[in-house]
C-alpha cells in the first residue's frame, strides 16, 4: 500500500500560500486523522485546521490497521477507536510504540467499554486518552497536545488561534493548579528542575517526601498506616450521599474521590482499572483521565503492570501518595 492512498482529495494543500502551523525548521506541524465516521473526520480536520495543523493523511480506522509501519505518522495523530477487537489492540500497541518512537503525540479516543483494553495496549507514548468525546472535548485534547510543543515550534499562526490555544492551555493549567494544593501534609510545588512535582515542606517543617533527608544525616520518621478500609469506604459513601440532596456537580472533587478509592483498594489489597477510578472519580470519564494523567505527573498515581497478563494494566498510589494519605488520616484522628 502506498502512502498516497491514505491522502484524503478533500484536504488538499493550500497553493500558492504559506501554510498555517509552520515549525522553526520550515516544515509543517502534520495531523493524521483515523476514524470510520466519515462525519467525525470532517470535523476533527476542520478543528485540526482552525488551530493551525495541516492534515496530511485522513481516513478510517482500517486504514491506519493495515497500514503498518508503511504508514506514515504525523506530529500529531488523531484516532477514534470506539469498538476494538484482538487485530485493533495489536495495531494500537504498534503505534504506541511507532509513536514512542518518532515522538509523534497520540489523541486517541474510544468507549468505556474498551477503555480498559486500550489503556493496557498503549503504554509507551504517554497517549491523551479521550472517552466518548464531544467536539469541545476533543478541542481541548488538541490544545493541551499543542501546548507541549512550546511557542518556539509554532509561528504564523493568526490571533485568533493563539487565542485559543491560550484559552486551551489554561484550562488545563487550572487542572494542575488545583493539584498543587492536594496535599494534607505538604504543600506540592512545581520542580522547575524537571518539569514534575514533588512534595514541599509544609508549615510546620514536617515533610511528605525528601529523599535527601537520609542523605543529610536527618532522622526519617516513621510512616503511620493507612486507616482501616471501612473508615474510608464510609467517608466515599458520605460523599456520595450528598448526591441525594444537592447537585453532584457542586461537589465535585475527582482528583480526592480517586484518592480516597485508591487507599481504600491499597489497603483491601485489591487492584483498581482505570475505568473503575474513572466511575470512583464522580466525573465524566473523559475529565477523569484528564485528572488522572495530572496526578501521574504529580507523582501521586502510577501505571501498574499485571504481571500475569501483560494485556491488562492497573492504577495505584506512588509511596509518596501512600505516605501523604497516610499523615491525613493520622491527623485526622488526632
Amino acid at each position: 500500500m502506498r502512502d498516497t492512498d491514505f491522502l484524503q482529495p478533500d484536504f488538499p494543500y493550500a497553493s500558492g500560500a504559506p501554510e498555517r502551523g509552520i515549525v522553526a525548521g520550515g516544515l509543517p506541524v502534520a495531523l493524521s486523522i483515523f476514524a470510520d465516521r466519515p462525519h467525525l473526520r470532517a470535523t476533527m480536520r476542520d478543528d485540526a485546521q482552525a488551530a493551525g495543523l495541516v492534515v496530511t493523511a485522513a481516513g478510517a480506522l482500517s486504514d491506519l490497521l493495515q497500514g503498518g509501519e508503511v504508514q506514515p505518522l504525523g506530529d500529531v495523530v488523531l484516532v477514534d477507536c470506539p469498538q476494538v477487537d484482538a487485530e485493533a489492540l495489536a495495531a494500537l500497541a504498534r503505534l504506541d510504540l511507532r509513536a514512542a518512537r518518532c515522538e509523534a503525540r497520540l489523541i486517541v479516543s474510544t468507549s468505556v467499554e474498551a477503555l480498559d483494553d486500550v489503556f493496557s495496549c498503549m503504554d509507551q507514548s504517554e497517549p491523551v486518552l479521550l472517552v466518548a468525546p464531544n467536539r469541545a472535548e476533543r478541542v481541548i485534547a488538541l490544545g493541551q497536545v499543542l501546548a507541549t510543543f512550546g511557542p518556539a515550534r509554532l509561528r504564523d499562526l493568526s490571533e485568533d488561534d493563539r487565542l485559543m490555544l491560550l484559552r486551551l492551555s489554561e484550562q488545563v493549567g487550572q487542572i494542575a493548579g488545583r493539584i498543587e494544593c492536594l496535599s494534607p501534609g505538604g504543600a506540592l510545588v512545581k520542580d522547575t528542575g524537571s518539569g514534575g512535582f514533588r512534595f514541599a515542606r509544609s508549615s510546620s517543617g514536617r515533610l511528605a517526601d525528601e529523599v535527601g533527608g537520609l542523605q543529610n544525616g536527618r532522622s526519617h520518621v516513621a510512616r503511620p498506616s493507612l486507616p482501616d478500609a471501612r473508615l474510608v469506604r464510609g467517608i466515599i459513601r458520605q460523599r456520595q450521599q450528598r448526591a441525594r440532596f444537592f447537585d453532584g456537580g457542586l461537589f465535585a472533587d475527582p482528583a480526592w474521590d480517586m484518592l480516597l478509592d485508591l487507599t481504600a483498594a491499597r489497603v483491601e489489597h485489591k487492584r483498581v482499572s482505570v475505568t473503575s477510578l474513572c466511575i470512583a472519580s464522580g466525573v465524566p470519564p473523559t475529565t477523569a483521565l484528564r485528572w488522572i494523567g495530572q496526578m501521574v505527573e504529580a507523582g501521586l498515581f502510577v501505571r501498574v503492570c499485571d504481571d500475569s497478563d501483560r494485556r491488562r494494566a492497573f492504577i495505584d498510589l506512588t509511596d509518596k501518595a501512600v505516605e501523604a494519605m497516610a499523615r491525613y488520616f493520622a491527623e485526622r484522628a488526632g
